[in-house]
Parts: structure tokens; sequence; C-alpha cells
């Protein structure tokens, strides 16, 4: 699998989400809108973190306080009225239709230093697909760091398996019980996590592996279908992220996106997602003949 990684690339939506779809990378420099929605994140983990430096409280914090902090701060970041503001005009930059492109909501994500907290809340994702978790096949992944980061504290692909199944426990996996079970748990889980998580089933090569390091507000989009993980931060630093996930609903209808190699998950997150210009849900029919097509899938093996 080559994998490409496009720098401010001009092409238009469509082209750029069949080349995701492909395994290709995108990433963008920081634009007014991203900006916008970094300055949006600073002022809250700010507000929530007082006189102390977010990128190195951890080291000045028990880690169940911590924990209980994020808790706090990363439902209030979620659920703002302000980021449904924020997300559109970010995708009426780079080019979306508003009235086809659908989100859920951004995540407030942490990866802290020297394994001070690595589960729950500040989870530390082992390599995965996000379609392991119930991802629709034509998801685009969007990741924006809130402020600096370096090689130690980002995200690894791993593009090799992109279109090459890893053995995986997926079937496992039902999105309807982690909604009403496991991630409201997150919390608890702050010195192990139990929560069951689809996980590879046999040896992962990790090297070689992409880094992307973007500056604070640059933006990196790719498929859900490709595999990556947390690097082990080794940085000194919290790393601060937002992350979010769209959908095209052209690509939706006509089932148009990245090859299934190995997700026999159940359920759909297709309901969680959002029309960008008036907030209207996605079409039920639509979640549906997902959900009835992933139950069919995992029934077959």
């Amino acid at each position: 699998m080559l994998t490409t990684v496009y720098s401010n690339s001009k092409v238009d939506d469509e082209t750029r989400r069949g080349l995701i779809f492909d395994g290709q990378v995108f990433v963008y420099s920081a634009s007014p809108a991203t900006k916008e929605l970094i300055a949006f994140a600073d002022e809250l983990i700010r507000e929530a973190f007082g006189p102390r430096d977010p990128e190195t409280a951890q080291f000045d914090m028990p880690v169940e306080e911590f924990a209980a902090l994020l808790a706090d701060l990363k439902p209030r970041f979620i659920h703002h009225p302000r980021c449904e503001e924020l997300l559109p005009a970010v995708f009426e930059e780079f080019g979306c239709d508003l009235g086809r492109t659908y989100y859920d909501v951004p995540r407030l994500r942490t990866s802290t230093s020297d394994d001070y907290l690595t589960s729950g809340i500040s989870y530390a994702y082992h390599a995965h697909r996000d379609c392991w978790y119930s991802a629709p096949f034509n998801q685009v992944n969007w990741w924006i760091p809130v402020y600096g980061v370096v090689q130690e504290n980002v995200m690894a692909f791993h593009p090799r398996y992109f279109d090459s199944p890893v053995r995986n426990s997926s079937d496992r996996y039902d999105y309807a019980v982690w909604n009403s079970v496991d991630r409201p748990d997150a919390p608890k889980h702050v010195h192990s996590d139990t929560r069951e998580q689809p996980r590879p089933q046999e040896q992962i090569e990790l090297h070689p592996q992409l880094r992307v390091v973007p500056e604070p507000g640059g933006a990196v989009l790719f498929s859900g279908a490709q595999l990556h993980s947390t690097v082990p931060n080794t940085s000194g630093r919290t790393r601060f992220s937002i992350d979010f996930r769209t959908v095209h609903l052209d690509d939706v209808a006509a089932r148009r996106g990245a090859p299934n190699v190995d997700s026999r998950c159940l359920g759909t997150t297709l309901r969680d997602f959002r029309r960008s210009s008036d907030l209207a849900p996605m079409p039920e029919e639509l979640a549906a003949a997902y959900e009835s097509e992933a139950l069919a899938l995992a029934r077959r093996g």
C-alpha cells in the first residue's frame, strides 16, 4: 500500500474524499476557522486548569484529580453551542458542501506524558481502525492539535495494513452497548481500563509508520479505515487535540468508501452525525440500512 501525504492540496472535496478512501492522507496549515476553534478550546482548557500550565499540570496534580478535571472539561467542550458555529465554518473553508456534509461532535483529546494517565478519560489507543468501532467506511477523520506537537506525542499511521486484514476482536463490539454502558464509565477507569474494545489479535508490525506533525490549528484528514495508534508520549508535555468525523450524504447513499478488509462489529455510528447546515439528523433509513448490513456481515462471520 502506497500512502501519499498531500500538503495544502487544492483538490476539491469529492476528489479529496476519493483519495482518502484509497488510503491517502491530507495535511493542511492552520486556517482562520481552525485558529478560532483551537482558541476556543484553549479558553476552556485554561479556565479548567486555572493558574497551572495545561501541558505540564500533570506533574503537579494527583492523577485522580487530573482525571476528574478532564471528566468535566471534555463534555463541556463537546456539547458547547459555540462548536456548532465553529465546525461548519471549518468545513466551508475546506470546500465541503454544508448541505450534504454531516459531522459528529468534536472531541477534546489528551495524551499525557510518561504513562501518567493512559486509560479511561485519556485513553491511549492501541493500533485500531475506527471502523472496528462501528464507523462507516465513508468516514473522514479530522485531527487538529490545540498546542504545539512533536513526533513523540502525535499519532502513528500504519499504512501497510490499509488494504490488508488484521485479525481482531471487532466481532465482540456492539456500538449500542458501548454508548449505553462503556462510554459513560470512562472517568472511572483511572489506573487501568477494562472496557471491551476492539483490538488486534495478532502481532502488528508498528514500523515502518507514518507520523504527521502539524502546527497548532493544522488539520490532518484521513480515512476511518486507516490503522492508527496513539504514540507513547515521551515529550514531557500533555498533548491536547481536537478530532471529529464527517461523512458526505452522497457517499453514504452510494456505499462509496474505503474497503472493509476485516471489520465485523455491530451497529453504526451514523445516527451521531448531523448536517452541517442545520444540524438535521442523518436520514434514519440510511442508518438503519447500515445497521442491518453490519448485522448480516457479523452473522456470516
